[in-house]
Formats: structure tokens, C-alpha cells, sequence
């Protein structure tokens, strides 16, 4: 969407056209041609079911808030879910920050948050559309501003904290998709700046894609990677009084009550009786504790020992209960099968299975050419292969999920 398209956008009426649009995809050429006989030109039509679609897409991060909000696609996907913004201005709270810097706002989830505890926000954004639209979601706080332009030109004087997104894409595809970058010092601002400019205040945090190498986490900050409902959403680097314990650890959330956090402090210097053995079940543990080198710290708390020492599978005689079944999604292990093609296949026919779910870790397989191999045309029975190692062995779990 350009300036001129967003300008007509914004405008009163074109809002409660908006606001008042029963949007359903399948009626879209019913719409566009009901909003064109209206006089709308072809740009704010276009904007406004563009908008309407990406108010139900954004339910799923910002829940009811999303109704009243305005989108870009890039900035609704990179935004920050509701819950875990809250998480971050919660913990600013707590370092006894009164105003922030939010460099890098987007389309302003975490400056929302911010702004909702009543902290002082300057949101700085350097894309022009998205700036606008910033500030159109954040209309309805007094101590946030948004301010357009790069995040290396702000002075931070007189502001307690500074929270940055760094850009992470830059150019684009043949596909015009932008590109992904990898190396942090590409991102803008770079992570190397930011860790400098963290020094100018009280309290900082970065928000940081989850594959961030343990490497460049800086001494003596706190690098926190965070899941929300089972999937890994980013890891957020910690200095200053925003630090509440250096080093490595995974918080893992949800949206009912209870939030479990490991720090690597927990994990254990050597490992674990039982190392290789197999139990009665199988844990997967939460993509953060992962990503964040914490899984052995599991194995204490939930009497489970490794499958293999460099495998991120657990395995025990008990489920596990209470709020530490956030950590695990958990299998009963029916028997282990061999790894050949030929051989699995007759083993699943011969179980009358003929539809399975494909894990791997530690195996070097593709997971649908596997399935495509296996040609499981019949079979009323359905089952979840997990492809590792037990040991140094190769072998192939037949599982079955436990629910809750």
C-alpha cells in the first residue's frame, strides 16, 4: 500500500466502510464490486478488503484487538503475539522502567504493550506506510508517539529503556518475497549497535529470531527463547535491569494460566542414568528448551533420561503431569521397527496402518518422500513414526500420541 492509498484509507468514512464490511473471502468479487458501486476508486477498495482480510488473519496474535487495528502483510507477520508482548512489558515493568524507546515498532505490538502499563513510549519506525499505521494502532494512548525514521539517527537521552525488532529481511527474491537474513550484523539496526546503544539506558532487550547462535548472545546478558503454544516465536536478549538472571533459559507459554521457565543453570554437569535405554514413553521437548540447550535440565523433574546423548528426545516410565506437560508433547512407545523401507512397510501393513505422522532427529530423511515410500494405500489404523536413534542405532518408533 503507498502513502497516497493509505491517506484515503484513514479518512473517516473509508474507516467506518471498514469497520461496518462483512468480510468473508469467498464473497470478495461480490464485495469489490458492492464497494466500487460506491464510488471507492480501485486503490482504497482494494486497501479496504485487504485490510478486512488481514483483521481475521491477525486474530490469531492480537484476539478481539484485532477488529480495530490496522495491518501491513509483512508487519502481521513479523509482530509479536499479543501474549508474548505483554511478557515483555511486564518485565520492563518489573526493572522499574517509566519510559521506552521502541526501535523498529512495526505495525506496533510490543509499543501497544508498552503503552498498556502506562510506560512513556517513542515507537520508531523507518518504513513510511507502516509508521502511519503504527500510529493509527496506538491512537488511543497519550504517552506513545511514533516517530518515522531510522532507528540509528534516535537519541535515547532521557528515556529509561530501549527495546529494538531489528529488521531481519532485505531485498528480494524473484518472487518478490524479501530475502531472510542470517548474520546479525546485516540486520537493521545490527545486534552489535544495539549492544552498544544498551549501555546509553537502564534497562534494554532485542528481540531476535529463534536460530540466533548461543555464540553472540554478549556476557552478562540474559537470552530468553520463548514458545507460545508449542511453536517457537523468538529468543529476546536481556541487559541492564531488564536482566533477571544472565545466560541461557526457555520460558514457555500458553493461553490458559501458568508459564514454566528453565534456566540453564539447571541443567546437570553430568548426565543422566539410562542414556540410550528406552522407557514405556517418549518426550518431545518444547521447540524452546531445544533451540535454548536446556533438554537435559528436563530429566531430573521428569525422571526421563536421553535416547541417545546427542538426540533432543526423552524417554521414562511415567507421564508427566501438572504444568511440566508444557515441556513435552508425549508418546507411548508400541514398539520399535527397522529403519529399511521394505521392512517398515510390511510391519505397518501388518498392523492394518495406513496413516502416519513422520518425526525424525538424528536421521537424515525427508519426511514425505518416506511417506511417498512407503505407499500405505489401505489401513484404518493410524500412527506416529518417529525416525532417530537409540544409542548410536537407527531405528524407527511406532508411537502413539497421549492427549491431555
Amino acid at each position: 500500500m503507498d502513502p497516497s492509498t493509505l491517506k484515503q484509507l484513514l479518512d473517516v468514512s473509508a474507516l467506518k466502510i471498514l469497520d461496518s464490511l462483512d468480510y468473508d473471502r469467498s464473497r470478495e468479487l461480490q464485495l469489490n464490486k458492492q464497494l466500487r458501486g460506491q464510488g471507492l476508486s480501485p486503490e482504497l477498495t482494494a486497501a479496504i478488503l485487504t485490510q478486512a482480510q488481514l483483521r481475521i488473519e491477525a486474530e490469531d496474535k492480537f484476539g478481539p484487538f484485532a477488529s480495530h487495528m490496522l495491518f501491513t502483510r509483512d508487519g502481521l507477520a513479523q509482530a509479536t503475539r499479543l501474549p508474548v508482548a505483554a511478557h515483555h512489558a511486564a518485565r520492563m515493568r518489573q526493572a522499574g522502567v517509566t519510559s521506552v524507546v521502541d526501535l523498529g515498532c512495526g505495525v506496533g505490538a510490543d509499543a501497544l504493550a508498552f503503552a498498556g502499563t502506562d510506560v512513556q513510549v517513542r515507537a520508531v519506525e523507518i518504513d513510511e506506510v507502516t509508521a502511519a499505521i503504527a500510529a493509527f494502532n496506538m491512537r488511543e494512548f497519550p504517552t506513545a508517539e511514533v516517530v518515522h525514521g531510522a532507528a540509528e539517527d534516535q537519541d535515547l537521552a532521557g528515556f529509561d529503556a530501549l527495546w529494538c525488532d531489528p529488521a531481519r529481511r532485505s531485498g528480494s527474491h524473484r518472487d518478490g518475497q524479501a530475502r531472510r537474513l542470517s548474520d546479525p550484523e546485516s540486520f537493521s539496526p545490527s545486534l552489535s549497535w544495539v549492544v552498544e546503544k544498551a549501555a546509553e539506558v537502564r534497562a534494554a532487550g532485542v528481540k531476535m529470531g529463534p536460530a540466533l547462535d548461543h555464540a553472540l548472545v554478549p556476557d552478562e546478558w540474559e537470552a530468553q527463547w520463548v514458545s507460545h503454544n508449542g511453536d517457537v516465536v523468538e529468543v529476546a536478549l536481556y541487559a541492564g535491569d531488564a536482566c533477571q538472571r544472565a545466560g541461557r533459559s526457555a520460558l514457555l507459554m500458553g493461553d490458559g494460566p501458568g508459564t514454566l521457565t528453565v534456566h540453564e543453570s539447571e541443567v546437570p554437569t553430568e548426565d543422566e542414568p539410562g542414556v540410550g535405554e528406552l522407557g514405556e514413553y517418549l518426550f518431545e521437548p518444547d521447540g524452546a528448551l531445544v533451540r535454548a540447550g536446556l533438554v537435559t535440565a528436563l530429566c531430573d523433574p521428569l525422571g526421563a533420561w536421553r535416547i541417545s546423548p546427542k538426540i533432543a528426545y526423552l524417554t521414562g516410565e511415567a507421564l508427566v503431569t501438572g504444568i511440566a506437560q508444557r515441556a513435552v508433547s508425549q508418546y507411548r512407545i508400541v514398539d520399535v521397527l527397522p529403519a529399511g523401507i521394505k521392512a517398515l512397510r510390511q510391519a505397518l501393513k501388518a498392523r492394518n496402518i495406513g496413516k502416519v505422522i513422520i518425526k525424525k532427529r538424528g536421521m537424515d530423511i525427508v519426511p514425505e518422500k518416506v511417506r511417498r515410500q512407503l505407499k500405505l494405500t489401505q489401513g484404518s489404523e493410524s500412527a506416529t513414526l518417529v525416525f532417530t536413534r537409540v544409542g548410536e542405532k537407527h531405528v524407527v518408533l511406532l508411537t502413539q500420541p497421549v492427549t491431555a
